[in-house]
């Protein structure tokens, strides 16, 4: 049993009804697990969080999103497991900011100034589990 002394500001599930812009991309169930998710409709003012766990798969990655921009800044983070080396990505991801694309190996924070176009992002390799992070000050995904 949980229990919360401000528990109308906490956050233990993914958001349900999700409904993001048709950017393209989506999440398979069978290789992710959403973990929770914030916005304005969650908790009154909160800014946009959504939390996400990439399993290890044979399956080729499917779900980038279209390049696209927001009017808010955003931070696109992926954190590796690898409890000896935590900097260790443990797999490698594309991400394309502003039409350049970067490959990562190494676990990161990559900061997406509005307006500026990103993805696709691509999971091209994943051998341990990665836990995934995006944040911005958007009152909803937009």
């Amino acid at each position: 049993m949980i229990e919360f002394h401000h528990g109308k500001y906490i956050v233990t599930r993914p958001k349900e009804k999700l409904v993001k812009p048709d950017w393209g991309g989506s999440l398979d169930p069978d290789t992710t697990t959403a973990m929770m998710y914030l916005d304005d409709d969650v908790i009154k003012g909160a800014f946009v969080v959504e939390c996400v766990w990439f399993w290890p798969t044979d399956k080729k990655d499917k779900g980038s999103p279209a390049p696209h921009a927001h009017d808010y800044d955003e931070v696109i983070s992926f954190v590796g497991t690898n409890f000896k080396d935590p900097y260790d990505l443990g797999g490698v991801i594309e991400l394309y900011i502003d039409g350049e694309r970067n490959i990562m190996n190494k676990s990161f924070l990559a900061f997406i100034p509005a307006g500026v176009v990103h993805c696709p992002l691509n999971i091209l390799e994943i051998h341990r589990p990665i836990f995934h992070l995006s944040t911005g000050p958007g009152k909803r995904y937009s």
